[in-house]
């Protein structure tokens, strides 16, 4: 039975949606390698600025009522936050690495049903993300990502030389870690969960104060950049790079909230330590996910911009479609294991003890 959502007496009107089923989808071309923009370039970055919220025309499949609010089925309740200081272990995460499937002006989290209604966006993972991407339709579906049970949708504004587009090339790197001291508390995601990295409205010092700041822009031997750098060396083996990391406490009640970002928080420092755990208010420690990007593109990059706008305005989505088994045995044996791990869940450090996935990347 669909548990029911909060009183909402606050004020917050609720969005008219139409009762009309989406039954249109929008062809997207599949792109692997640079290519030039054919979503209207600097007109889409400008029209597009960033995500004001904005009625859905369409209700979401996983949101009928158009609130905002996805309540978890069931809620997780009575968690008190870990404040425990297991052994140490210096790693604790594991690598999901999915390459580009394909480009497109949608975000079927900050506009659901509404199709080329964002600015352009740089997919991976899931290879049928457009704007009425619900849970159903992502989960089980073809993927990019070396293992096949993760289904999940990953992308973020792409970004440009001119009019030119430019995307990763190969299998990007995207670290599931544990965010908070107690690697041993952290527990998979929830199917369907989805939030919000970043904001496109960003200024340059609110980026570089965000908490999930890792690096900045880095190129060569330029790091801790607020803004994509005018130039870099002009080498084979130089790329523009950039490291964010996710949110990784959850409030164990919702799957989303109408701001895409209040159901999950960063772990706070234990007060008297140098320890990190989850604040009451989201006691539930999920993966830290780290996108770990990089770009084909360097010399003069003066005209390198985002979709969104400047290199500040870099933010990222992620929606969960994720087998239930098979991150749960990852998430087990990488990180509450205390392991350093590939995609296929093998530590080759600590090779005794073995691998999750098989050769092909799967559940055995």
């Amino acid at each position: 039975m669909r548990m029911s959502k909060r009183t909402r007496s606050r004020g917050l009107p609720a969005l008219l949606v139409s009762t009309a089923l989406l039954v249109g989808a929008l062809s997207v071309g599949t792109v692997a390698t640079a290519a030039p923009d054919t979503t209207g370039g600097a007109v889409s970055a400008a029209t597009h600025a960033g995500h004001v919220m904005a009625p859905s025309t369409r209700a979401s499949g996983d949101d009928p009522d158009g609130d905002g609010y996805i309540p978890a089925v069931p809620q997780v309740t009575g968690v008190t936050p870990s404040d425990r200081t297991p052994p140490r272990a210096y790693f604790h995460e594991f690598q999901a690495n999915c390459s580009v499937t394909h480009t497109a002006p949608d975000d079927p989290i900050v506009y659901p049903g509404q199709f080329g209604k964002s600015h352009d966006h740089t997919f991976m993972g899931n290879t049928s993300t457009n704007a009425a991407s619900t849970t159903a339709s992502l989960y089980g579906g073809n993927t990019t990502c070396k293992a096949p049970a993760d289904a999940s949708a990953y992308w973020m504004p792409s970004l440009y030389n001119g009019d030119q587009k430019i995307l990763p090339v190969g299998p990007q790197t995207i670290y599931y870690k544990s965010g908070v001291t107690d690697y041993t508390s952290v527990r998979p995601f929830p199917k369907g969960l989805r939030f919000v990295v970043g904001n496109p409205m960003q200024s340059a010092a609110e980026f570089r104060a965000h908490k999930g700041f890792v690096e900045g822009w880095e190129c060569g031997d330029s790091f801790f950049n607020t803004d994509i750098p005018a130039s870099c060396p002009q080498r084979p083996d130089v790329q523009l790079n950039l490291r964010m990391q996710a949110p990784s406490c959850w409030d164990g009640k919702y799957l989303d909230t109408p701001d895409h970002k209040s159901h999950m928080a960063y772990p706070v420092v234990k007060p008297g330590t140098n320890d990190n755990m989850c604040p009451a208010s989201h006691p539930v420690a999920l993966p830290m996910i780290e996108f770990k990007m990089a770009w084909p593109v360097n010399g003069d990059m003066s005209r390198v911009r985002l979709a969104s706008g400047r290199g500040y305005s870099f933010h990222y989505d992620f929606f969960n479609a994720w087998e239930e088994r098979t991150l749960k045995a990852l998430v087990e044996h990488c990180v509450v294991g205390g392991l350093q791990c590939d995609a296929r869940g093998y530590d080759q450090n600590q090779p005794q003890k073995g691998a999750v996935l098989n050769a092909d990347y799967r559940l055995p």
